[in-house]
């Protein structure tokens, strides 16, 4: 059986890993928010449908990665079938499912582990933030 070697982080990355932070964007950040994700992810659209949250992970002062989740679709044929929802379950559950929209790591910042880090600080508190 193969292992897989662990990648080692210079001091510089680990220091970034073990500092980054999430919070939910200001109302003043959001162009800049929008014009980084318009730049850089592959998408090439910030534009999100429905209720909203736009996260960004800072260390250090800088922004390293940006992130936003918007409200599930209403109807997912595929989903549905999968979950096994009645209708009135539907309607209970679906306010609790969430779409990761946009998740980018910005392009001086690509290093091992950071968007797992990330992902999992974004995960921890998302239930417990408000939709805009």
């Amino acid at each position: 059986m193969k292992t897989k070697t662990r990648p080692i982080l210079t001091e510089d990355q680990q220091t970034l890993l073990d500092g980054v932070h999430v919070r939910l964007i200001r109302a003043e950040e959001r162009a800049r928010f929008d014009q980084l994700i318009e730049e850089e992810h592959y998408l090439g659209n910030a534009q999100l449908v429905g209720q909203q949250l736009r996260y960004v992970a800072e260390s250090q002062g800088q922004w390293v990665a940006l992130l936003s989740w918007s409200a599930a679709a209403y109807k997912l044929k595929l989903r549905e079938q999968w979950i096994g929802w009645s209708q009135p379950q539907k309607k209970r559950r679906l306010p609790l499912v969430v779409n990761n929209s946009r998740f980018l790591i910005l392009k001086e910042f690509h290093i091992p582990n950071l968007a797992s880090k990330v992902m999992k600080l974004v995960l921890e508190r998302i239930s417990s933030d408000n939709c805009s």
